[in-house]
């Protein structure tokens, strides 16, 4: 009888050395780096969504910061900022990187902000939800700004200030007044829309920006525009929308409202 054959009596086929070719990898087109807050459960989500294109690599690393925001506790990421932007891709050039808080970028400031970024991604472009938020407001034409915040009110009022400060008019906030980041993040959407909508509709305002990387916007912000007639932004919409074109793609995408289809305003 024919013995059975053993798998050990066929060795395995091994190929060292396959010949291979490079190409651009997932980032080809850009490199965009994020700084996400420890306690954001938003904006991770929002920009897969709004940077989903060919050849634009996302990558993300976290900083430690308090879940009950004020002007204190936001002030206090400050030293972190270097360090956690060390931490995306080390080695690898990053065509941006962004600090992903809106109102810690206002406390530190934009610059500062800047200046640890680059100390650790000195070939990167640099950005933040505030200064996004400015970008989009020239790209839009917009004067008279409309806010929506989950904030508390004294931090609402640095937010006030500080666009106010830049030249810009707010003619009205709304806020829900939450202050603990872990139930911002789990603000109903159909909340920040009802509210969007009546902020957007005073007759004195050019357009509604909702302030908070951890408040959902980008799968209504067109359906907002739609109701009330004037482009809507937010803190995650804006910031992709600014990584995007100060990485060089200009894409439209139109489904995700006006701004998504404008260059930089130069």
């Amino acid at each position: 009888m024919p013995q059975a054959v053993s798998e050990r009596d066929n060795p395995p086929l091994i190929r060292n050395h396959i010949p291979y070719e490079l190409d651009g990898g997932v980032a080809e087109r850009a490199s965009i780096g994020v700084i996400v807050l420890a306690s954001d459960q938003t904006i991770e989500h929002e920009l897969r969504l709004l940077l989903d294109l060919p050849g634009v690599g996302f990558y993300e690393s976290r900083i430690y910061c308090d879940n009950i925001v004020t002007p204190e506790s936001l002030s206090a990421m400050e030293p972190k900022i270097g360090p956690s932007a060390a931490l995306i891709l080390p080695g690898m050039p990053l065509d941006v990187v962004a600090f992903g808080c809106t109102s810690a970028s206002m406390i530190i400031g934009e610059s500062r902000v800047f200046e640890k970024i680059q100390r650790v991604r000195p070939g990167a472009k640099c950005t933040t939800p505030v200064t996004a938020a400015f970008a989009s407001f020239e790209a839009l034409g917009a004067k008279r700004i409309a806010i929506l915040t989950p904030y508390r009110e004294d931090v609402n009022e640095r937010v006030r200030q500080y666009i106010e400060s830049r030249g810009y008019d707010v003619r009205a906030i709304g806020s829900f007044n939450e202050e603990d980041d872990m139930r911002a993040s789990r603000i109903d959407l159909r909340y920040i829309r009802d509210a969007a909508v009546v902020l957007g509709r005073q007759p004195d305002v050019d357009m509604v920006f909702v302030s908070c990387t951890s408040l959902r916007l980008a799968p209504i912000a067109a359906e907002i525009e739609a109701e009330i007639g004037k482009p809507v932004s937010s803190s995650n919409h804006a910031l992709a929308w600014h990584c995007l074109r100060l990485g060089g793609v200009q894409d439209v995408q139109p489904g995700f409202g006006k701004l998504f289809t404008l260059s930089i305003h130069r």
